[in-house]
């Protein structure tokens, strides 16, 4: 058993494959034509980091409440964690571009975290070895 999708809502597709797969380096797994469940045209966009098994699905927002929760998704907390193997080229490189950290780095029991907004506002940590 595993988790295989993490569903994001964004407010479009296109920026927020920009953001994970140009900016963050993630690979874009799928982009396929769907339909909603009441018939409507819609895309299935997976996002996953190099190598990692679980993806994120880009769902773009569909009606107010779901608008609504792009950039809340978590209530404002930090909801998602990104593991890198080297922290200070993972932040230099988000850094230059122009993603926007919130934190500055620091050092925890767990390892060196930093937390940054997503291309929807959402908190990550970006997490590396101790």
């Amino acid at each position: 058993m595993r988790v295989d999708l993490v569903a994001l809502v964004v407010d479009d597709y296109d920026p927020a494959i920009e953001f994970f797969v140009g900016v963050l380096g993630f690979d874009l797994v799928e982009d396929s034509p769907s339909l909603t469940n009441d018939g409507r045209p819609k895309r299935w966009v997976v996002v996953r980091p190099p190598g990692a098994e679980t993806g994120i699905l880009l769902a773009r927002a569909d009606g107010e409440r779901q608008s609504a929760a792009v950039g809340n998704q978590v209530a404002g907390r930090v909801g998602f964690f990104l593991r890198v193997d080297d922290f200070d080229a993972a932040y230099g490189r988000m850094t230059a571009a122009g993603v926007e950290f919130v934190t500055v780095p620091r050092a925890e029991p767990y390892g060196r975290v930093a937390v940054f907004l997503d291309v929807a506002g959402n908190r990550w940590d970006l997490l590396g070895p101790a």
